[in-house]
């Protein structure tokens, strides 16, 4: 990932494929969801290795928590990426479903 631009990545939402993905040179990074009636669960983050370390992972995260936010449905993190992330970030908000604490 010479010359990388964290701001140029593209974070776009696949609601076909639940999930939020980002591509570059032939790779593609995701973070998967589930959508329930009255949640949403995110079930699995994928950075290939290239990318990690670039906030790829984080940027795809934050894109994906701000959607739930605008949906307005609490946040099941089982996915330990995502649930690791919310606890490192409190000023990000979030609205976790019962029994899930930062």
């Amino acid at each position: 990932m010479d010359n990388w631009n964290l701001d140029a990545l593209e974070v776009m939402h696949q609601p076909e494929e639940s999930r939020f993905a980002a591509f570059y040179n032939g790779e593609t990074a995701v973070v998967q969801y589930n959508e329930r009636p009255n949640t949403l669960v995110f079930t699995h983050t994928e950075v290939p290795v290239a990318w990690e370390g670039k906030g790829v992972g984080s940027k795809m995260a934050r894109t994906a928590l701000k959607w739930a936010e605008e949906l307005g449905k609490p946040v099941v993190p089982i996915c330990p990426y995502m649930n690791a992330f919310i606890q490192r970030h409190p000023e990000i908000k979030v609205n976790l479903a019962p029994g899930f604490r930062r």
